[in-house]
């Protein structure tokens, strides 16, 4: 639990971190410009780089500058343009991504230099100059061109103001919503501090405008939203791309909707309808561009083209035209995306464009909440993942956990139009991976090596990596526990010695010990340590064991049966087979690092390990393989048999204690076996009682069973002793041994 708690905590400190920035508390640079750049690689992924005929460039490129002269044009080329879009091609609507910010009085100058100069002395020409600049007036011109016509005129806003700078400049177009409309919502709205607008004279002609510039540019001046609506003034104005889509769908209401319907007055600001269609938009009321491809996706005409009458008909009829520059001198290039030098009209034909196709891609208004679900699910995951598996486990669940987050990222983009958090979340695994691993390396490998060190010759490795996860609740120190103590021993090891040379017998050793180890630590016993031909072990210590006696009694039983499997083996090496004795109690025994200042072992000391230690050596006086104190018979379950073997005194202690041999699970007994068991404790009974001719009778009878018993001989033998030197009524059955 320990370990799981610091995996937990470790996680803990890293989303904390992360979510200062996903809160919005502050942001940090590098999480910013990674979720920005893993958006750009969605955008790079997904494009269609296919045309939109429905929208069309009208470009002021070099070639137009070349054949037409140097920008900003005579109003009235300006005004036979309009002229030509509408009367030539029939086009659906026209917008300018150009602002028309000071009045054309270049032919009004020239006319007043002359009729002041050079021309100054002509007859009458004094009274016709205001009859002749009226009709030089080329912003009239203009003016008369786009009257009655589906013209957007563009304007920018200022979004501060330096000093002495006046507000406004230019004349605007009436808002889509006004005062009264916007303080129903509770909605943030950009707002500008100032606006530049067209000359009057031309903003009149139409009541369509729309801002072409973008506040809401990304740190790195990437283009990658652009807002629908701003307010300036307490009233709403629309962008470039909103005005012309709104004007080619006949001029519908622009409406906020909110989710729920009815939740005006919350943040929960999800898209701007314009008549049957609608934009998802973010808090800013801006939505993501949705770029179709790089520089010239659309079609492009160029403006001298359209001006004389050679442009494609085809491409601009019914179409919606927008007129913009990619001239290099006119410097209305974007950063985007899709490429560093875009051109910043083709910016609004991507949303006009997406408003029309409906694949604006939406950035909910619970992203942030997204972000912290995903944070907090990945946490959790590599917290409880580490603690249980290795690092390289711990690896594969961080790259599935970037491929799982990349592939659902990209499915909701492609086929849901939903943008999902990813470099956050992305950056957040890998963090936590790395913070995870650091840990694991220089904190826990230590631990687990010093516990290895401490314990590895001791208990299994499963053992060891449980003590490792425990942590610091593992200790050497000495304390007194209850445990189950086991000893086992080579029957007639010393005349088995005599017979094998010092390498035979070092090799028969070995696997026997190998072997005899292997059952002990299958059962998560602790070796205590090898005597010779001998092993001594036991459970409930380093790690508790609330089954200790159960575990024990299970080893020291398969103990038995595993020794005759090196029977056929020994045999074809020329070995002789082994039989041993196993002993096991229960009880108090003090644990813990136990020796001298040059040398130290983890061990059990005390009376309830001598037990063991005697009812080992009383293996051979019964003729059993294992023998449990009544210790250790009370701890296991119920529905286990045993066959009491006698009540005695071992040498050194003087409270006498009964003795078993296991037998294993009830259910799993011969029933001829069963009705011996408990002719068994009958006749035990009489012996205690002193009934000695009845005891002997039933011992015999017992004696003759198919499956008789060497203990059955043995009571015998004590009955003919007893019967000559009887015990005297104070006897309590037991049978007092002076040797080990």
């Amino acid at each position: 639990m320990t370990r799981t708690m610091i995996r937990l905590a470790i996680s803990g400190l890293v989303f904390l971190v992360f979510m200062v920035h996903s809160s919005g508390w502050h942001a940090f640079r590098l999480l910013s410009t990674v979720e920005s750049f893993t958006y750009d690689a969605r955008v790079l992924l997904t494009l269609p780089r296919t045309n939109d005929p429905r929208v069309v460039v009208m470009d002021l490129d070099e070639r137009s500058l070349a054949a037409e002269g140097q920008w900003p044009w005579p109003r009235d080329k300006m005004a036979r343009l309009v002229n030509q879009v509408f009367d030539t091609y029939h086009a659906r609507v026209l917008g300018f991504d150009i602002v028309f910010a000071e009045p054309d009085r270049r032919a009004a100058d020239l006319l007043d230099r002359l009729a002041a100069g050079e021309l100054a002395d002509l007859p009458g020409l004094r009274e016709r100059v205001p009859q002749l600049r009226s009709r030089l007036d080329h912003d009239q011109a203009f003016a008369d061109a786009i009257k009655d016509r589906p013209v957007v005129m563009g304007f920018f806003v200022k979004q501060a103001l330096s000093q002495g700078e006046a507000a406004a400049s230019g004349a605007l177009c009436a808002p889509v919503m006004d005062k009264t409309a916007t303080s129903l919502y509770a909605v943030d709205f950009i707002k500008p501090a100032g606006y530049g607008g067209n000359v009057p004279v031309l903003q009149a002609a139409t009541p369509y405008c729309g801002f072409f510039d973008n506040p809401i540019v990304d740190e790195d001046g990437v283009f990658r939203r652009v807002p629908l609506l701003q307010v300036y003034d307490g009233q709403v104005y629309p962008s470039l791309a909103l005005a012309v889509t709104r004007l080619a769908l006949g001029n519908p209401a622009v409406q906020l909707e909110f989710d729920p319907p009815d939740a005006r007055n919350s943040l929960h600001l999800e898209r701007v309808r314009i008549g049957n269609l609608t934009a998802p938009v973010d808090g800013d009321v801006a939505v993501y561009v949705p770029y179709r491809g790089d520089n010239r996706t659309f079609t492009y005409v160029s403006a001298t083209d359209v001006l004389n009458g050679k442009a494609d008909a085809a491409a601009l009829k019914d179409a919606i035209v927008l007129m913009g520059t990619t001239a290099a001198g006119l410097l209305d290039f974007r950063t985007t995306p899709v490429n560093k030098i875009f051109a910043g009209v083709e910016v609004h034909a991507n949303i006009v464009s997406g408003i029309l196709g409906g694949h604006i891609r939406q950035k909910a208004p619970y992203y942030s909440g997204i972000e912290t679900v995903l944070l907090l699910l990945i946490g959790l995951a590599m917290a409880l993942v580490f603690p249980r598996f290795s690092a390289l486990a711990g690896a594969g669940l961080a790259l599935g956990i970037l491929a799982g987050l990349t592939a659902l990222a990209l499915a909701l983009w492609q086929w849901g139009n939903f943008i999902m958090p990813l470099g956050v979340p992305v950056l957040f695994t890998l963090a936590l991976f790395t913070a995870h691993l650091l840990y694991g390396y220089f904190v826990e490998s230590r631990k687990a090596r010093d516990i290895s060190r401490m314990f590895g010759e001791y208990v299994p490795p499963e053992i060891v990596s449980e003590m490792a996860d425990r942590g610091g609740e593992i200790s050497m120190e000495g304390e007194s526990r209850e445990m189950t103590v086991l000893f086992s021993d080579v029957r007639g090891f010393t005349s088995i010695s005599e017979k094998l040379d010092a390498k035979d017998l070092s090799l028969l050793m070995n696997e026997f010990l190998t072997q005899q180890t292997g059952v002990i630590q299958k059962y998560r016993g602790t070796i205590d340590k090898y005597m010779g031909d001998a092993i001594m072990a036991f459970w409930g210590a380093p790690l508790p064991n609330e089954h200790h006696a159960l575990d024990a009694v299970r080893a020291g039983m398969e103990m038995l049966k595993a020794v005759r499997g090196l029977d056929a083996t020994f045999a074809q090496r020329g070995w002789p087979p082994l039989n041993i004795g196993v002993g096991l109690n229960t009880g108090k025994m003090s644990v813990g690092n136990m020796g001298s200042s040059f040398r130290r072992a983890y061990t059990v000391m005390g009376d309830a390990v001598n037990l063991g230690s005697r009812l080992e050596g009383l293996t051979k006086e019964y003729g059993v393989g294992i023998i449990v104190s009544e210790f250790t018979r009370n701890q296991l379950p119920s529905d286990w048999a045993f066959r009491e073997l006698d009540v005695v005194r071992v040498k050194g202690k003087n409270e006498p204690v009964a003795i078993y041999e296991p037998l294993g699970p009830k259910e799993e007994l011969d029933p001829a076996l069963r009705q011996d068991l408990a002719r068994h404790r009958g006749a035990l009974k009489l012996y205690r009682e002193q009934k000695w001719d009845d005891a002997e009778q039933e011992f015999f009878t017992l004696s003759q069973s198919p499956l008789a018993h060497p203990v059955y001989a043995k009571f015998l033998e004590r009955i003919l002793f007893l019967r000559e030197n009887p015990p005297g009524k104070a006897w309590d059955g037991a049978f007092t041994f002076d040797h080990k």
